[in-house]
């Protein structure tokens, strides 16, 4: 008698999950990942295997979370994606309205903060648009491309990168 009271009371708790997991996005789409560790700090240049690199050695200085118009270098650029924030990085020659957009997305939301993030050009890129986060990477024909606004949701301040939490300011605000 007991077991058919509690029934309708359990019933919702054992369909949860599977309602959980419905709500759940699905991946980005062309989401690269990789396995970087962090920690590796050196002093002088260092060679990437992408570009931009998503991780790996990286210099003592991070660079200043900001939007820059020349292109930064990598080694203090790494650092900062190890302290959580993500990169934008476009060809140089796209068009201002889709700069703009691009720093659009790293703009503080009304009554919010800004996610830790750099813009920057950068030569060779894969696709007109590159977002980097520490250990993961989208490529995107467009600023419009709505996968840009939920990697950067998703991975600007990522707990899983190795400084997680550390400030993105007072680094190195020059370019190269």
């Amino acid at each position: 008698m007991r077991v058919r009271l509690l029934l309708p009371l359990l019933l919702p708790l054992l369909l949860l999950p599977g309602v959980l997991s419905a709500c759940a996005e699905p991946p980005l789409e062309g989401l690269r990942t990789f396995s970087y560790v962090g920690g590796d700090v050196r002093s002088g240049s260092v060679a990437y295997p992408q570009s931009p690199p998503a991780g790996g050695p990286y210099n003592a200085l991070w660079q200043t979370c900001g939007v820059y118009s020349q292109p930064v270098y990598d080694e203090y650029a790494v650092h900062s994606l190890a302290r959580g924030a993500v990169w934008l990085t476009y060809r140089p020659g796209l068009d201002a309205a889709e700069v703009a957009k691009l720093g659009a997305l790293l703009a503080a939301p009304e009554g919010g903060q800004a996610p830790p993030a750099l813009l920057s050009p950068r030569e060779n890129l894969s696709a007109p648009i590159v977002a980097t986060a520490w250990n993961a990477q989208i490529g995107a024909q467009t600023a419009d491309d709505p996968r840009l606004k939920r990697f950067v949701r998703d991975y600007a301040a990522q707990k899983t990168a190795p400084e997680a939490g550390a400030p993105c300011t007072g680094g190195y605000g020059g370019t190269r």
